[in-house]
């Protein structure tokens, strides 16, 4: 998935300030401030980021138990570029027994209800637990993205967890995202060069087609209009880009 156009030189450095300053204010006003990395492409970028502009922002990620062996060869590359630490968060065990027990190790294939079901034990309370006495908590998501996120605002309300939730990247694209990655020589997963442009657990990830949309290969069984995993919730905004920005 590394896209061989370039970025304007003078968009990526506007690009960068930006999300830089985003993330400084971050740092100043809501401290303490976690990053929720799944390590794709745009969180590449962000990891990038905080370790080298504001290090005191707390990176953590999910191992849902589920994850590709890329993704996880990519967080030791990860630990091993960067100084700072990275807190992996892991779903309760009795959960995702009592998960399996009720409908079987794979049965996120059954039905939407079944899917949501296992995003909640393995991503959704994980993500609570760890954002527990936070007072901010960052994204990579994008507009580009998919047709839920277009309308993504810098800042917003988390209603679910009580905290704004940031995402310094809305207004990057693909483009933008591989032009950074190759500037400044930046980890990423084996996977997006294997046509993956978005990556999540093993069975729940294939890679797209031509022409088709970004997120494409995520729960790719079910409609399209429904591509999200729960940890991602309609939010409430509170800040427009460029408020946010300044």
């Amino acid at each position: 998935m590394l896209t061989t156009v370039k970025a304007a030189p003078s968009r990526l450095q506007a690009l960068v300030h930006d999300s830089t300053r985003i993330l400084r204010t971050i740092e100043r006003d809501h401290a303490p401030a976690a990053f929720a990395s799944s390590f794709g492409a745009e969180d590449m970028v962000l990891l990038d980021l905080i370790a080298t502009r504001t290090p005191s922002i707390r990176v953590l990620t999910l191992d849902t138990g589920r994850l590709p062996a890329a993704t996880l060869e990519l967080m030791a590359r990860a630990r091993e570029r960067y100084a700072i630490p990275i807190t992996v968060v892991t779903p309760d065990r009795h959960a995702v027994e009592d998960y399996v027990q009720r409908h079987g190790i794979d049965g996120f294939y059954d039905g939407i209800e079944q899917r949501r079901a296992c995003c909640h034990v393995r991503k959704v309370q994980p993500l609570a637990r760890a954002l527990h006495g936070q007072r901010a908590w960052i994204t990579g998501l994008r507009r580009e993205q998919s047709d839920n996120r277009a309308q993504l605002a810098v800042q917003e309300l988390d209603a679910v967890h009580g905290i704004p939730k940031f995402n310094p990247l809305v207004e990057w694209t693909t483009i933008d995202v591989w032009a950074y990655i190759r500037q400044h020589d930046i980890p990423y997963n084996a996977l997006h060069d294997r046509g993956y442009p978005s990556i999540g657990c093993e069975p729940c990830t294939r890679a797209i087609r031509p022409g088709e949309p970004l997120r494409a290969g995520r729960w790719w069984w079910e409609s399209q209009s429904q591509k999200e995993c729960g940890l991602h919730v309609v939010p409430i905004r509170v800040a427009s880009t460029a408020g946010a920005a300044q």
